[in-house]
């Protein structure tokens, strides 16, 4: 049973413009009739994402990501439909009827919900017991660590007790079942042990979302025990690569770049010395799922990792995803010490602020790490640098900022603007700047789009033309039918587009609702987006209307002919007889096309 009524989705979705929500997600810009940028949902570095404020659909042509303003709220925020209805609403000022619904309704409708629900729970009891007798070492563990009560209760610390059932018990007393339990992360049930605890003896460090719901937690191991740090397995609403520890805070920050982190300790400590503008991964590598999350609230990124060896390749790792994401990055000096945390501690929040004001071109960071590989005494060690140092700077696409970032290498190197500028283009020339396509790393479309057949791409160039231009109707349906479109996704694209012509009222961003599969939505989408080439003039426009037309009919005349099926033979022979006739009068007709202004 749908939670609002089809006329209420439709306000809410008629209400939120396509373009304006998705803008405040990925940067757009205009492109002849719609709007473009770099896909949020795979890495890539030309902008194949294209937005129709006409249709109010998205569409990518690198992965296949597509739908409506509520897919793209699903996709993005991980949401429910109801979910992405609920925030569409608000945005809008649209409010919502209550819904009275018994507890086992609620509990059966909005699963979702009860796993947020019920990490609440833990948090609230979690916090309770480090200000109980039970939590006193890990409140001595977290004062050690100099965080004040109001910086504990602002991140809402907690500790989880020595028991390994506790939480368990506690929770099944509030009525929730084990399979709730289990699938929040928060319990696990094994035949020797029975249901336990995910966490116990640990200090505890709540994850929240941007929205500020808790998702799952992080627990540093009181005393011995392995490991020192453990994390919440992903569920339905926690996933490590889209969400960072502290963005919910970082988010309404006045600064305008994020510090980025590595660990829960650097953000906290980072926030109580005043740098509101800290966020961590959770317990793993930079991906492009965090990158396209910060891109909504900040342009830059000071990258603020454990100066170590892994703390600098995790700051190697991260630079280009950011860049690839649109952001720009700087990398942040912390030496002699380990981490911010380390760092504030012995010099202060000041010092901190220059060094973040002294923080590093992300390049030339990449730069100074890449000649530490080399022996700059032996001159031959010294040319091994430069060519290799050559083959970095052709990332640059733009001649200007290749230039710039040459000129830059040649000053710290004291090589001559020249010889670098002279061995880039020889590198350049060597390499022959052909660089592989990056595989897709989505898994939205299995299907390169190079493969489709002709017949495939003419059923979605007709469905485009016919989106794009209704007016048109009345000459396509004098020949095609939902029925000349051999492709299920396209018929019913076909068939949900010629009804709404029929009513005289066309509203694209309706269809993909009518599939509950996410899949299906995408590939409907992807029905509405062929390229359409364009013509100079009527007699080459009206051509290729009709060579398309022939196509699909001469198809499905191949179809009948093929089918052997002696039920309805009789209806097929005639069906077919009457569409040749169609097909040998369209051959000779002349189509004349109005061109649009």
């Amino acid at each position: 049973m749908p939670y609002y009524s089809d006329e209420l989705i439709e306000e809410v979705r008629s209400a939120n413009d396509i373009v304006d929500v998705i803008s405040g997600y990925v940067r757009l810009q205009k492109k002849g009739s719609s709007y473009a940028g770099l896909c949020p949902f795979h890495n890539e570095k030309t902008g194949s994402f294209h937005v129709s404020h006409t249709k109010q659909l998205y569409h990518c042509f690198g992965c296949g990501a597509g739908g409506n303003v509520f897919t793209f709220i699903m996709q993005y925020e991980n949401y429910s439909f109801k979910e992405a209805v609920e925030l569409l609403a608000q945005r809008a000022g649209i409010q919502l009827p209550a819904r009275e619904l018994s507890e086992q309704a609620k509990r059966e409708s909005d699963y979702r919900s009860r796993l947020f629900e019920v990490n609440r729970e833990a948090g609230k009891y979690y916090y309770m017991l480090l200000r109980s007798g039970h939590g006193a070492h890990a409140l001595d563990y977290f004062r050690g660590r100099g965080l004040s009560d109001e910086t504990m209760k602002r991140f809402g610390l907690g500790y989880s007790d020595k028991y390994s059932d506790d939480l368990y018990r506690y929770l099944k007393s509030k009525g929730y079942e084990d399979k709730l339990l289990t699938d929040s992360g928060l319990v696990a049930v094994d035949e020797k042990r029975g249901a336990h605890d995910k966490f116990w003896n640990r200090a505890m460090f709540p994850i929240m979302n941007v929205h500020n719901k808790i998702i799952g937690f992080g627990g540093r191991v009181m005393g011995e025990g392995e490991p020192k740090y453990l994390n919440s397995p992903e569920t339905q609403i926690f996933e490590k690569s889209r969400n960072l520890y502290g963005l919910n805070l970082a988010r309404q920050s006045k600064r305008p770049q994020i510090l980025l982190c590595e660990g829960y300790m650097d953000v906290i400590a980072l926030h109580q010395a005043g740098f509101d503008n800290a966020a961590a991964s959770l317990g793993t590598a930079f991906t492009s799922g965090h990158a396209n999350l910060l891109r909504r609230y900040a342009k830059e990124a000071y990258l603020t990792f454990d100066s170590d060896g892994a703390g600098i390749k995790a700051a190697l790792r991260a630079i280009p995803i950011l860049k690839d994401a649109g952001i720009t990055a700087k990398v942040v000096n912390m030496q002699p010490y380990k981490d911010p945390d380390e760092f504030i501690k012995a010099l202060g929040a000041k010092a901190y602020q220059e060094r973040i004001d002294q923080a590093e071109n992300s390049f030339m960071f990449e730069i100074r790490i890449l000649e530490q590989n080399y022996n700059m005494e032996d001159p031959q060690g010294k040319t091994a640098f430069y060519n290799e140092a050559a083959r970095k700077l052709l990332e640059f696409s733009e001649e200007i900022e290749r230039n710039n970032y040459i000129e830059a290498v040649a000053v710290k190197y004291q090589i001559g603007f020249e010889n670098l500028r002279r061995l880039v283009d020889r590198v350049s020339t060597q390499m022959g700047m052909v660089k592989r396509p990056e595989p897709l790393k989505s898994g939205i479309q299995k299907k390169e789009r190079g493969r489709e057949d002709g017949l495939k791409k003419s059923q979605k160039l007709l469905l485009t033309w016919l989106s794009e231009e209704p007016a048109l109707f009345p000459v396509i349906r004098a020949y095609i039918t939902p029925e000349d479109f051999p492709d299920e996704i396209c018929r019913l694209a076909a068939e949900a587009l010629f009804a709404q012509l029929e009513e005289g009222k066309v509203n694209l961003a309706q269809i993909p609702g009518h599939f509950e599969d996410m899949e299906e939505q995408r590939a409907i989408v992807s029905a509405f987006h062929e390229t359409i080439q364009e013509v100079k003039t009527r007699t080459e426009r009206g051509q290729a209307l009709k060579d398309t037309i022939l196509k699909l009919k001469e198809n499905h005349i191949q179809m009948l002919s093929e089918n052997r099926d002696p039920d309805g033979m009789q209806e097929r022979f005639s069906q077919m007889l009457q569409e040749k006739k169609m097909v040998e009068a369209l051959r000779k007709k002349e189509f004349l096309l109005e061109l649009p202004e």
